[in-house]
C-alpha cells in the first residue's frame, strides 16, 4: 500500500507567521497518520521551519539544492545545509526550474543523486508543455525525464525516490487537466516502471503537481495510480490546504 504524500511547494512567497500559522492549523486539524504531509518554503525559512516543526509530523522540504557538497557557488544551498536545517525531502526538477533556469535532464540527475546521497527524499518533478502536449509528445517528454534518472540509479537508490506529474500546462494558467488526462499520465510513468522492475512499479508514489485545490483534490487523489500531490498556491492557504490533505486521509 502506497502511503500518500501531500506536499506543500511555497514557491518564492511565505512567512514566518504563515509558517507558525501553518503549523498551529495542521496539528490541529487532526491529519490522517495515514498521510505524509510536507511544507516545502523557500531557503530563507528552512532553519526556523526545522525548529517549529520538530515536534510534529510534518515534513520539511527545500525547493532545490546543488549537486556539489561546497564550492565556489555564490547563491547555492547544499545538501548537507539542507539536512542541518532538518529538511528530509528535496524538489529535483521542478517545471520552473526547468524553464527558467535551464536545468536540463542531466542537471536534475545530479542533484536527485545528491539528495539521495545525503539521506533524503528526492521528488523529481516531470512534466509537458503545451506545445510538446498539442504535438503528440507526452509520451516521449515525460518517460524521457523519467528514464534518464531512473536508469542511472541503483535498485536501491530508486526505492526511496518520488516522482510529480506536472503537466506544465496547467500550472498558473487557469487550464486544468482533467482527473482522466492525469490519471493517463500516472498510469503510464508507472506502467514504465512496472516493465523495468514490477516491484519498483508497484511501490513508486507518484503524484499530482498540476493545479491540485480544495476542490478537485478528491477526485484527482481517487485516481488509481494518483498517490499524493506538490501543490502550490493551495499550500499558502491552511484551510485548503488540510481539506486536500483530508482528502488523501
Amino acid at each position: 500500500m502506497r502511503k500518500p504524500l501531500i506536499a506543500g511547494n511555497w514557491k518564492m512567497n511565505g512567512s514566518l507567521e504563515l509558517l507558525e500559522t501553518m503549523k498551529q492549523a495542521l496539528t490541529s486539524a487532526q491529519v490522517s497518520s495515514s498521510v505524509e504531509v510536507a511544507i516545502i518554503p523557500p531557503f530563507t525559512l528552512l532553519m526556523s521551519a526545522g525548529r517549529t516543526l520538530s515536534d510534529s509530523a510534518i515534513r520539511l522540504g527545500a525547493q532545490t539544492l546543488h549537486p556539489e557538497p561546497s564550492g565556489a557557488f555564490t547563491g547555492e544551498v547544499s545538501a548537507s545545509m539542507l539536512t542541518e536545517c532538518g529538511v528530509s525531502h528535496v524538489l529535483a526538477g521542478h517545471s520552473e526550474r526547468r524553464t527558467l533556469f535551464g536545468e536540463d535532464d542531466q542537471a536534475v540527475l545530479a542533484r536527485v543523486t545528491a539528495a539521495l546521497d545525503a539521506g533524503m527524499t528526492p521528488i523529481l518533478c516531470v512534466g509537458e508543455t503545451l506545445e510538446e502536449r498539442e504535438a503528440d509528445r507526452v509520451e516521449t517528454v515525460v518517460l524521457g525525464q523519467v528514464k534518464t534518472v531512473i536508469d542511472a540509479l541503483s535498485a536501491s537508490q530508486r526505492s526511496r525516490l518520488v516522482i510529480a506529474y506536472e503537466p506544465v500546462w496547467a500550472i498558473g494558467t487557469g487550464r486544468t487537466a482533467t482527473p482522466e488526462q492525469a490519471q493517463q499520465v500516472h498510469a503510464m510513468i508507472r506502467s514504465w516502471l512496472s516493465d523495468k522492475d514490477p516491484a519498483l512499479g508497484e511501490g513508486m508514489r507518484l503524484l499530482y503537481g498540476g493545479s491540485m485545490k480544495a476542490d478537485n483534490a478528491a477526485e484527482l487523489l481517487s485516481q488509481p495510480d494518483i498517490d499524493g500531490g506538490l501543490i502550490g498556491g493551495a499550500s499558502l492557504k491552511p484551510d485548503d490546504f488540510i481539506a486536500i490533505c483530508h482528502a488523501a486521509g
